[in-house]
């Protein structure tokens, strides 16, 4: 389950999104949120979510901040890291062993970071030119909220590209090391598991090339206009999830 234009839209709950969540629990079905939000950490999506109304664990969210610090320490161990990051991610990424350096690292990880600046873009480009690897959370462009659209992650990535020539590693939806960190993580398949969410070329995508079925809602960044030119097809469509619930 995507969060942000699925199951709300910044602080606004998105209309029959809670009634979902009931019908899931009545009918059995386990699920597990996750969204591509790198600006905060899951402990705050709780407490959002909470406040909604929804009564969830640790064990029900993720978020490509956890895939990323995953795949660093399987695939970084001992390296050091320059991090763009909101200041609760960034302690998160030293609490799970993360070594963060902005004199002389190793590689960039840019994450959806809230207090970026010019100071913190020049570092980060004058670091990938010299050499580090490009890292990134996930490829959004653009965050939902309910005054409209603010760039994320993958607007700042582009960004950096324009300057360096270097194009990121994505680690989020849709790429392998979501999926592969969910399955692991909840101990399922893929033919077990169904991807619900408003982007195609992130949440619906993550199915579409992995094998998985995917569930879009309109309630967010994509419009039914958007399909027509789109390769990636879902294959489910419905305004918004309390449409789901009838058909569940």
């Amino acid at each position: 389950m995507d969060m942000d234009g699925t199951i709300y839209l910044g602080n606004n709950l998105i209309e029959g999104s809670l009634e979902f969540i009931e019908k899931l629990r009545n009918s059995g079905i386990n699920y597990l949120f996750f969204t591509n939000n790198s600006s905060r950490t899951s402990d705050y999506y709780i407490r959002k979510l909470a406040n909604m109304g929804f009564n969830i664990t640790s064990e029900q969210i993720a978020s490509s901040t956890e895939v990323t610090i995953n795949y660093l320490r399987k695939n970084y161990s001992g390296k050091r890291i320059y991090l763009l990051a909101t200041p609760p991610v960034e302690k998160l990424f030293q609490e799970n062993g993360i070594m963060l350096d902005d004199k002389d690292p190793d590689t960039v990880v840019i994450t959806f970071d809230q207090t970026i600046n010019y100071e913190k873009l020049t570092l980060a480009c004058t670091f990938i030119r010299n050499g580090c690897d490009f890292i990134a959370t996930h490829p959004d462009f653009n965050c939902p909220t309910e005054d409209g659209f603010i760039p994320d992650c993958g607007a700042m990535c582009a960004f950096i590209t324009a300057s360096t020539g270097k194009k990121p590693k994505y680690l989020g939806k849709p790429h392998r090391e979501t999926v592969d960190y969910i399955l692991d993580r909840t101990g399922l398949n893929l033919d077990d598991v169904v991807f619900v969410g408003d982007r195609l070329y992130t949440d619906i995508a993550t199915a579409y090339h992995h094998g998985a079925t995917s569930l879009l809602v309109l309630s967010g960044e994509t419009k039914q206009e958007d399909l027509a030119d789109s390769e990636i097809k879902p294959d489910f469509i419905f305004p918004c999830l309390r449409d789901v619930i009838e058909v569940l």
